[in-house]
């Protein structure tokens, strides 16, 4: 069975959640996470540049077959909307110029196929997330766990797409 290296990213500027698992058959194992943090006081586009160069180094770093990233859901306050999706945009760029192909998926879509549900709520993505890899706790921070359940959801539907096309 080939093994699937995929990066889930679960965008922010002020907190980027990465995480890397590896997908054989039906088993995902748990390979790395982190999270980026930006500086409040820095100017966005310096948060910018470490978000991008932070994930181009783990990019570089753990090879990726292939990347899954959450796309934007609606936010009651624009200021924050657009600076996520600007942040995002990076991601996306950055993810291009490494030549990994990309899967977006929307927050109920990480809900339905990690936890059965689409209304799950973070604490039943974390739980799963930790069942599903075998690991002992969850990651400290959501969106550490929302990147695995990004990486474990997007790589068995590349997997499907893959086969289907």
């Amino acid at each position: 069975m080939a093994l699937l290296r995929i990066l889930g990213i679960d965008p922010g500027f002020g907190r980027t959640g990465l995480g890397v698992v590896d997908i054989s058959g039906n088993d995902a194992a748990y390979v790395w996470h982190d999270v980026i943090e930006t500086a409040k006081e820095e100017d966005f586009s310096a948060r910018l540049q470490v978000v991008r160069n932070d994930l181009m180094e783990a990019i570089r770093r753990f090879q990726p077959q292939c990347a899954s990233v959450e796309s934007l859901f609606f936010q009651t306050n624009a200021r924050t909307a657009m600076k996520v999706g600007m942040a995002r945009g990076v991601m996306l760029l950055a993810v291009a110029d490494a030549g990994v192909p990309l899967v977006e998926l929307t927050p109920n879509q990480v809900k339905q196929g990690i936890a059965g549900w689409g209304g799950a709520d973070k604490k039943q993505v974390q739980e799963m997330v930790v069942r599903l890899l075998k690991l002992t706790t969850a990651p400290k921070l959501d969106d550490a766990s929302d990147a695995l359940a990004l990486a474990i959801v997007g790589g068995y539907m590349w997997k499907t797409q893959s086969r289907v096309q």
